[in-house]
């Protein structure tokens, strides 16, 4: 009776542990991602309002890597590091650059692309965008970006538009009420090669460069930021990546 009642004992505290166990692997593998869905063709949000873009891809990807189980959550960029620090979601993947500032209030996983900044503008028509060049122009930026901050810091002398989201400041540019758009290189490539930016191009060399894009998470997320480094590593290393990028560029944006 006691060997049974010691096997019983043993059956027991084994379910136990199953349990914890289980539970603990459960909550590691939920995982809901934070992003724009209005930064094409990087985040944006299709005729079924399903979340894609590259952003979404390699977030997928990640999960995939890690054996996570992933949700997407649908955020505007003004209140994204709020709605992070609030636990709406556990990681921002909507291609925020690594910034000194930002990292005051989030950390940072290694870089998944790198960017620079680049002027767009109408096509036969010349804009100098030098500091001089844009006195008196009408450029527009999307708020709370690197570009706007950029163009308050470089370009103070140009009446500068600031926009809640890129896609209204494409809008205002096609419509005429813009000279010209600062914004990241490759979301500009993406737009002058859909129908709506043909009539547009690029405009002088890209005035900031080695820009770091990364995903961020919340102060002491250490486990999730090194899992998340890890599956970098791993996509890069086993040509996942490669696959995503060529999907939306015919050059590594790595």
């Amino acid at each position: 009776m006691k060997f049974t009642h010691h096997l019983k004992g043993m059956a027991i505290a084994a379910m136990t542990v199953f349990a914890i166990s289980a539970g603990s692997a459960d909550a590691a593998e939920k995982l809901r991602i934070g992003t724009e869905g209005a930064y094409p063709p990087f985040n944006e949000v299709d005729a079924n309002g399903e979340l894609q873009g590259f952003d979404v891809d390699i977030a997928k990807a990640l999960c995939a890597s890690m054996g996570a189980d992933c949700t997407f959550v649908k955020q505007d960029w003004d209140g994204i590091i709020p709605a992070l620090q609030k636990r709406k979601f556990d990681a921002i993947v909507a291609s925020m650059s690594i910034t000194e500032e930002r990292k005051k209030a989030v950390d940072f996983t290694e870089h998944y692309y790198t960017n620079k900044l680049q002027f767009v503008g109408k096509k036969g028509m010349s804009l100098d965008v030098s500091a001089a060049g844009l006195k008196g122009k009408t450029i527009g930026a999307q708020r709370a970006t690197i570009s706007g901050d950029w163009l308050e810091k470089n370009r103070a002398d140009a009446n500068i538009k600031l926009y809640d989201t890129q896609e209204n400041a494409y809008l205002d540019l096609a419509s005429g009420r813009l000279d010209g758009i600062l914004a990241d290189a490759f979301v500009n490539y993406g737009w002058l090669e859909s129908a709506a930016g043909k009539g547009f191009e690029f405009k002088g060399k890209p005035v900031f460069e080695n820009d770091f894009i990364g995903i961020a998470v919340r102060k002491g997320q250490d486990d999730l930021r090194t899992k998340l480094n890890k599956a970098i590593k791993d996509i890069v290393a086993n040509g996942t990546y490669a696959k995503i990028n060529a999907k939306y560029f015919p050059f590594s944006i790595y």
